[in-house]
């Protein structure tokens, strides 16, 4: 039997879900799982409401019958579950791989808690193996992209499949940015989302207080953030 270490890791972060919570429902491969099985526990009668932090969770919690609701009604939510491109051990992440990066934010800075759920291969020393995503405006991205590089990296546009660049659900430009091994994450975040123009970058600074890894040979290794 092959072992999903996504699907481990997504399993379990929805057991930390309870009757009456508001949910953040994250976005990619991993959050996909804890989707999937927060449908099998309304199925089973689950009571909650959830908040997707993109239009890919929006359809995936549409069709599992998660009841969804908004920031019009809701101020908190009681629990995020997302992924990462990467962590560092001092729970830093790097996310937006996906896109989804200014929506997982907001959500994410709104929640009492985060969990992150990932596999084995999410798991650095320091942050910066990953390109960091930089949501921009479309207006004056090359100006933008000049301007990160000026921060020390190697900027490139990123491009969807039929080679436009990728849109975001915002509408929005995303830049990946080469910065090599990042050893002040906040200091960076800091000097990013300063430019004009930036709308977000995908440094996550404590945000998250606990992680969840699946393993290949079928076992899971909880962090909590102490």
């Amino acid at each position: 039997m092959t072992i999903n270490p996504k699907q481990l890791s997504g399993e379990r972060a929805a057991e930390y879900v309870e009757d009456g919570m508001v949910i953040g429902l994250g976005t990619g491969s991993t959050a996909f799982f804890a989707i999937q099985k927060l449908g099998q526990r309304i199925a089973e009668g689950l009571d909650i409401c959830g908040i997707p932090t993109s239009e890919q969770s929006r359809v995936q919690a549409e069709s599992e019958n998660i009841p969804l609701i908004d920031f019009g009604k809701v101020t908190r939510i009681d629990l995020t579950i997302d992924g990462a491109d990467e962590f560092d051990p001092n729970f830093n992440l790097i996310k937006g791989g996906g896109g989804a990066l200014l929506r997982e934010k907001i959500v994410a800075s709104l929640s009492d808690r985060e969990i992150i759920v990932a596999d084995e291969s999410k798991t650095v020393a320091h942050l910066g193996a990953f390109p960091l995503p930089v949501e921009v405006i479309p207006f004056g991205w090359q100006a933008i992209q000049r301007l990160l590089a000026d921060l020390g990296c190697h900027p490139a546009l990123r491009n969807a499949q039929d080679n436009t660049p990728f849109v975001t659900d915002n509408g929005n430009y995303i830049i990946d940015c080469d910065f090599g091994r990042i050893d002040n994450p906040p200091a960076l975040e800091a000097k990013i989302n300063a430019l004009c123009g930036v709308v977000e970058c995908g440094l996550f600074i404590g945000l998250t207080d606990r992680i969840i890894i699946g393993k290949t040979d079928g076992t899971i290794e909880e962090r909590i953030l102490e």
